[in-house]
Formats: structure tokens, sequence, C-alpha cells
């Protein structure tokens, strides 16, 4: 996996969201990179990621483990969140505490679950990825800047970062959809012993606000919103910095 490492201070490990890759985190950084030395990864077949991902991305997340340093706190955004909720159930020890962007314990809605979409929104991305690769990325970058106040610039923006890498493979990205159709992480985040820090779009089509908020009354954690879709690190860049830094401080605070 590619991995930039940028900045000084306690170790922060960020993985972006399906389809994406790391570039999308380097103005998060920007904020970031004073307080944090940040691990920026590309998943396997992302970006400047040549690796296959495997069956699924449970390997990632074992090789992540192994190569961070002990009690660094893991960033994710979205499918990357999911990832870092992963590494802190399965290596607690390993992990000083998880900082979760619009991303859900479970995302796909189902009986006793109305803060998800359906489970057709992912079948769907993966039968148009068959049909029409670029219209469907395409698709899925306007939905995730859907309820930006300047979601016009800001889809411009993403578009250009998204294409400053190499593009995944639609069978990497297939991986991705069947990870988010089927993990479901409810029943465990009372097992969540670390830190974790819940931090939501109140606009978001893909993770309602909602979902983040019971997660974070769940697993004891922190919450904030912000008025923005998906991706709201691109608008509100500032305040999700000092939010993470405020966290991770309070976190010190309280250990010393």
């Amino acid at each position: 996996m590619h991995i930039d490492i940028i900045g000084s201070g306690s170790p922060l490990l960020l993985m972006h969201g399906w389809a994406m890759h790391g570039g999308v985190f380097m103005p998060l950084v920007e904020r970031l990179r004073h307080r944090f030395q940040c691990w920026i990864v590309d998943l396997p077949g992302h970006g400047n990621s040549s690796e296959d991902a495997g069956a699924d991305l449970s390997h990632s997340v074992e090789r992540l483990l192994a190569q961070a340093p002990a009690g660094t706190r893991w960033l994710g955004w979205s499918l990357g969140g999911q990832l870092a909720l992963d590494a802190a159930l399965q290596a607690p020890h390993e992990v000083g505490g998880v900082a979760m962007i619009a991303s859900s314990p479970c995302f796909v809605r189902r009986a006793d679950w109305p803060h998800g979409v359906d489970d057709s929104v992912f079948t769907g991305f993966a039968s148009e990825l068959k049909r029409d690769y670029a219209a469907t990325i395409e698709r899925f970058l306007a939905l995730e800047v859907h309820g930006d106040d300047a979601a016009r610039s800001e889809l411009r923006s993403l578009r250009a970062m998204w294409a400053s890498r190499p593009a995944p493979r639609p069978e990497v990205l297939n991986i991705g959809l069947n990870w988010l159709a089927h993990r479901d992480y409810r029943a465990r985040l009372s097992e969540l012993s670390v830190p974790s820090l819940w931090l939501a779009g109140a606009r978001d089509r893909l993770v309602p606000p909602e979902a983040m908020r019971w997660a974070s009354e769940a697993s004891g954690g922190s919450y904030a919103q912000w008025p923005a879709g998906h991706a709201p690190f691109l608008a509100h860049g500032d305040a999700i910095a000092a939010a993470i830094v405020s966290w991770a401080q309070g976190e010190e605070s309280s250990e010393s």
C-alpha cells in the first residue's frame, strides 16, 4: 500500500472512502500536519497503491495495524471509517482512538435500523460500473457533495482530486461495495474501548447524521455535525481540523 507520511507529532492514520484515494485528505492534512504525523493511505488498488485488495479489506486492516506505530489514532471517512472501527475492535491496544467522518456502523437500512440506505444503492453502483464506469464515478462524486452550500465548486475540486491519481479498477470497487453492504458493527460498539469522535454532515444522503449520533452514544464517543453532505471536510476543513485537535488534546489531558 502507498502511504504518504506528512507532518510531526503524534501519529494519525487517515483512510479514504469508496472509489477515492488519500489525496482527498491533503487540504485537511495541511491543517493537521503541525499537530500530527499524518499517515495518508491509498487502500489497495486505489490511487498509487498497486496491490490487490484480496477477497475483502480485512487484510488491509491487518497490514496497517502491523505498520502503524502503537497508539496511532485512526481517522476514516465513509468506508475508511468502518476500517478504522474494525481495527479498533480487533486490536484496541494498538489503536489510540478513532475519528469517524461521515461513516456508519451499518450503511444499509435494516428492519431494526432506519438510519441506512437501501441495499439497492450498492447493488446499483455495482451494476452501473459494468455499464458505464465514468458516469458511475461522476454520479457518486456528485452525491458526495450534495447538500453543500458550494456544491458546484466542491464537485470541481473533488473531480480534480480523484483524477490526480490512477483510477481503481471496477473489481476493486466491487470489493468495497460488498464490504459496505454486509458489515454491521452496531452490536459491537459497546465493546469499543478506545476514544471515538463522530463527525457528520447534517445533509448527508449516504450516512444520515442520526446514524452517527446513535453510534456516538452507543460507543460513549463525542459527536459534532456541520451543514454539509457526505464530505464535510471539504467545506468545513478548519472546523473539522479543530474538532480533531481538540478531541486528541482532551484525551491526552485525561490520560496525564
